[in-house]
Formats: C-alpha cells, structure tokens, sequence
C-alpha cells in the first residue's frame, strides 16, 4: 500500500473481505441498481459521508448534505470534481453560468475558508463565474482573507432585491447553501425565485439523523436483497429517542432503556458473526454536526449515571442549539490506523450529484476505535486517496486499494441514496 493510506489492523479473512469481494464480482449489478435508483430519486447536490470500518462490516455513521473539507481533497482529482459540477448544474439549473455560494458564519476558521475557496474554484474551472455570499451581519462589505495556502478569499455581504438574493449586483439563477442552517432558515433565502440547492429543508433546523438512518435501513436492504448479502454488514442499527432533556434528567430512563435493546440486539449479531469485541452504542443529538453532543456508551448504567459535566456537553450542539432528541446507534468500530503512531483514522467520501469526487481519512491521535474522530485535535490526510473510489481492479485481490476504495464509494453512494429519499 502506498504511504499514507491507513492499514487494517483487523485480520482481512472476515465478512468485509467476503462483501468487498461480491460488490468486485457484481460490479455491474451494483452500477445498474444505483443508476436506476437515480432515475427514480435524482442524488443531491453534493455531500460528504463518513464511514466506520470494522473489518466485518463498513457502514455509514454520517452524512453530510453541506459539506466542508474539499480543501482536503486530493488535487490530482480536481478534474472529476469539475466533471460532477458541471453535471450537478446541468441537472438543477441548465442555463446557468453564475452561481453563488451562501457560506456558513464561522469566519475564524480558516480550514473552513480553504475548503469554501476550493469549492469556488471548481465551479470557476467547470466554467462559471462563482462568488462567495455571507450571512453575517458585521460583514457589510467585500471581505478579503489571506488563507494558509496563499490563496485569497473574499466574502461578500448577502442582499435581498425582491425574490432574489445577490452579492452586489451578482444575482445568478443559482445559490448554492454551504450553511447547515443547524441557526434556523433565514428569512433572507426565504421563497426564492431563484434556485437553491440543496433545499432549506434539507438544513439541520429541519432535517433529522433518525429519518437519514431510517430511509438508509431501508436502502440498505434492498441494496443487500440485490446482491445477496446480510444488510447488517453495511448497515448500523438504530433507534430513535424523542424528548430527553440532559440538564433536567428527564426521558433518561427511556433512553437507557433503548441503549440497552440496542445493546442486545449488537450482542445477538456479534454471536451470529463470531465477534469477539465489546458491543457499544453512540448516542447522539438527532440534528447538528461538528462532533457536538456525542457519547460512546457500553451500558445502561452509563446513561443512567451521567455526572453534570457530561449532561451539560450533551444538551448543546452548534449555534448553542438545545439537545432535546436523540439517536442511538450501533457503534461501529474502526481499525484502519495510519502512520508509524498507529493513530486511528476512518474514511471521509465525497460525492457531487451522484458521482464519487475523492476523499481523505479523518485522523485522532488521542482517540480510540471506539469513540468518535470528529472532536478538537483531529487532523486530516488528504492525499491518502491515491485513487479515486470509482474504479475497482477486478483482477486484483478484493482489498488492494482500489477495491477497497470502490467499496467505499459503493457504501457511500447508499447514503447519498438515502439523503436523496429523505429529501425527496
């Protein structure tokens, strides 16, 4: 394997080598059934999701639907990134030549600014004008920030002239959301004459993990029935947890009751598969992202003892927004490390229309297989995707990299299915 692409420490003889193998051997099965499922469900715009992979199974624990990062990934790919641009735009708004981006509000994140500036590029090279509009309100004027890479960004202050919106008097037929919206739905990009993708309801204020994770159970087993294999493998468990309020203690019961079903259920099929690891579940806020209200339990006495300190990190998420629904999930584990460290890393993919464009490994020196990567001192590796996820080698062993980076694609593209369901 070339430098920097993450090693499985799990023994390759198990199901994921089986599961990379059949999606090899039924390569053109799989390519057939996702592109009739994008003739019924056109894929979204873009979107990134992160994978866990346990060496007995590989399945989404994220997705994405305003994604950051395209600073991260490998720049020998950019010409599939303009390719699936191009073909996004076709799609959604054929005439355009302009489009503008609607970015979120943390300006002091310049990693932001880089992936923000880099995704401006890419439509600027797919041949179309593209500026960069602010929601913020201290931003009055054309903004300039030098970035770390050299390159220059500029901000621009969004107005609304009737049903459209602009930066100065640049008001293209397309406005492209690269805000979660996790502060609400802005009034300013309220009805709208002009075309915005992804749609507002597809923001955090709207949007929940638990419908994702449903519609993708779902996908996942009609994408199993086709290929012949168990849905568990590429699926997590999940179940839902409404009303919980951390501070107060309320609904806590009923979540250390669902944490333990769940529990059991992980138990039963580690049994089936000849598992020898401690089941865990991940209990999350139903909406938001940037790791925030996030904790790996092993039991329900976990749940049932939380001290305040860790009440109060669970009942925040971004924007300040109040945790008060839940998603518990199956705990995937992840045990590709990379570097000499051995430090822990998992997959990022990302994805424009219904194209795979690249993508990079999530890497936390301080964290373990089991605990969530997206937290304070994570880093990034982005050029460990020496290949893109859409080519396999048939004639190479099922977990040479390409192959295992086409199974990547493959589980991602599932996810992006079941974003496109759950916003259609």
């Amino acid at each position: 394997m070339t430098s920097g692409v993450p090693h499985l420490t799990t023994a390759l003889n198990g199901p994921l080598l089986k599961l990379e193998a059949i999606l090899l051997e039924k390569q053109t099965q799989v390519e057939t059934w996702l592109r009739q499922q994008w003739l019924k469900t056109p894929a979204p715009f873009y979107a990134s999701v992160d994978l866990r992979n346990a060496g007995f199974k590989l399945a989404p624990v994220d997705t994405n639907l305003f994604p950051a990062g395209f600073n991260n990934l490998n720049p020998s790919f950019i010409p599939l990134c303009i390719h699936a641009a191009q073909a996004a735009v076709e799609r959604v708004c054929p005439t355009a030549k302009r489009v503008l981006i609607v970015a979120e509000n943390h300006t002091r994140n310049l990693f932001y600014l880089e992936s923000l500036e880099t995704l401006r590029d890419i439509f600027q090279k797919a041949g179309m004008e593209a500026r960069i509009g602010s929601l913020l309100e201290d931003i009055k004027e054309p903004v300039s920030i030098d970035l770390p890479s050299g390159k220059k960004i500029t901000l621009e202050p969004l107005v609304r002239n009737g049903n459209r919106v602009a930066v100065g008097d640049f008001s293209p037929c397309l406005v492209l959301l690269n805000n979660d919206l996790s502060a609400g739905r802005p009034d300013i990009l309220e009805n709208l004459e002009q075309e915005v993708v992804p749609p507002l309801r597809a923001g955090w204020s709207t949007r929940k993990k638990s419908d994702h994770f449903t519609q993708y159970n779902d996908v996942a087993k009609e994408f199993a029935e086709q290929i012949g294999i168990d849905p568990w493998l590429v699926s997590p468990l999940t179940l839902q947890c409404g009303e919980v309020n951390f501070k107060e203690k309320s609904g806590i019961e009923c979540l250390a009751r669902n944490v333990n079903n769940l529990l059991t259920s992980i138990r039963a099929k580690y049994a089936e598969y000849d598992i020898d690891r401690e089941p865990f579940v991940v209990v999350k806020a139903d909406s938001g992202t940037y790791g925030m209200g996030i904790m790996t339990v092993k039991s329900a006495e976990e749940i049932e003892n939380l001290n305040r300190k860790q009440r109060n990190k669970m009942s925040s998420a971004k924007e300040g927004l109040v945790v008060d629904n839940v998603l518990v999930q199956e705990g995937v584990y992840t045990f590709e490390t990379l570097g000499d460290e051995k430090a822990v890393a998992e997959p990022v993919i990302y994805m424009m229309d219904r194209y795979v464009i690249g993508g990079f490994y999530r890497v936390h020196t301080g964290r373990g297989v089991n605990e969530n990567l997206n937290a304070p001192g994570m880093h990034f590796e982005p050029l460990a995707f020496a290949q893109s996820c859409s080519t396999p080698e048939q004639n190479d062993l099922p977990d040479a990299e390409p192959n295992r980076f086409y199974a990547y694609g493959v589980i991602a593209r599932l996810a992006l299915l079941a974003a496109a369901r759950e916003i259609a």
